[in-house]
């Protein structure tokens, strides 16, 4: 007498045996990748922050040129002092801000960047001749039309001209708010100056339209994304909130005067 191998019974066991054996391999291929795609993260993360910098990295080994000129070191924002306990290596900033006892909350007219809440401790990057500070590097983000822009922006030794500004998350429109990533709008930051009179209120912004020769004041304004206002205005106000006083300006005025 034959055997019926077609019984709904087997069918079943195949397919379960199918979907378990696929999940095994599917789970092994995300544990196997994930130091690959850590790695591969970190070093992005590296790429943006000597882009900000503006530090050559074509043909070379960008881990190497990051050990070689970068220095990392957190900032603690509650008390404007570094926070040499707390390990840059370790340190997940959105976790932190997650956490009530290693956030920053904001309300009101202090969260211009409207971002709610945000982690305590800030890794900073510094360039350095000695100890002579060169370039420092500040992680940035805040909201824009459709999406929270995280970025970084470097400053010259003085802590007001800006070096450079690149955003390396963000789900802007492509074509439009999407342009933060324009190579020749982020050529437009380099030389501009953040503040005018008081260090504690940053100056720059993006304006509607071109900075014309002649434009008064053009030394602390960027040209505005085309079609693309509330970009626009999310990036001003994310720059100035963290160049201003409820960010980095309280700090940056202890680096200038030595007491840090």
């Amino acid at each position: 007498m034959s055997t019926n191998n077609d019984t709904i019974s087997k069918t079943l066991i195949v397919t379960i045996s199918l979907c378990v054996v696929c999940a095994v391999l599917v789970s092994a291929a995300a544990v196997g990748l994930k130091p690959m795609q850590e790695a591969n993260k970190a070093l992005d993360m590296k790429s943006n922050i000597l882009a900000a910098a503006q530090i050559e990295i074509q043909g070379q080994d960008i881990n190497q040129v990051f050990d070689n000129q970068i220095t990392a070191r957190v900032l603690d924002l509650e008390t404007n002092t570094w926070a040499d306990d707390v390990d840059p290596l370790k340190l997940d900033e959105r976790k932190a801000a997650k956490d009530p006892a290693a956030a920053i909350t904001l309300s009101g007219d202090a969260d211009q960047a409207g971002i709610k809440r945000h982690s305590r401790y800030k890794t900073l990057y510094m360039v350095k001749d000695g100890d002579k500070l060169q370039k420092l590097i500040l992680p940035i983000h805040g909201k824009g039309l459709w999406s929270t822009l995280y970025g970084f922006m470097a400053l010259e030794g003085d802590l007001n001209t800006i070096v450079g500004l690149g955003f390396y998350e963000h789900a802007e429109t492509p074509g439009l708010g999407g342009e933060v990533d324009n190579p020749s709008w982020k050529a437009l930051w380099p030389g501009k100056e953040v503040y005018a009179d008081n260090p504690l209120d940053p100056a720059i912004g993006l304006i509607k339209g071109k900075v014309e020769q002649g434009t008064a004041n053009a030394e602390h304004k960027i040209d505005g994304l085309a079609g693309a206002t509330l970009t626009s205005n999310g990036v001003t106000n994310l720059v100035q909130f963290w160049l201003g006083e409820n960010g980095y300006a309280p700090f940056l005025a202890k680096l200038r005067s030595g007491e840090v």
